[in-house]
């Protein structure tokens, strides 16, 4: 599965966002819309850490979600 086909079905991905990142408003996760790199930057802006380690989290979060 790829990014495209994560937004193409993002409100079934919102509930495992949700408990991965439970800091992201509800809000945050309607912005995200299945875009990777506003999700990176939703995490790296709410959890006050450096791109690479948002970008880290993401990439084992698509490890276990988009197979």
């Amino acid at each position: 599965m790829n990014w495209d086909q994560v937004a193409g079905n993002w409100k079934q991905f919102t509930g495992n966002v949700k408990a991965q990142w439970g800091d992201l408003t509800d809000d945050e996760v309607d912005q995200i819309m299945g875009n990777r790199d506003i999700l990176v930057g939703k995490i790296q802006e709410r959890y006050g850490i450096r791109k690479e380690v948002a970008e880290q989290q993401v990439e084992d979060w698509e490890k276990t979600h988009l197979r």
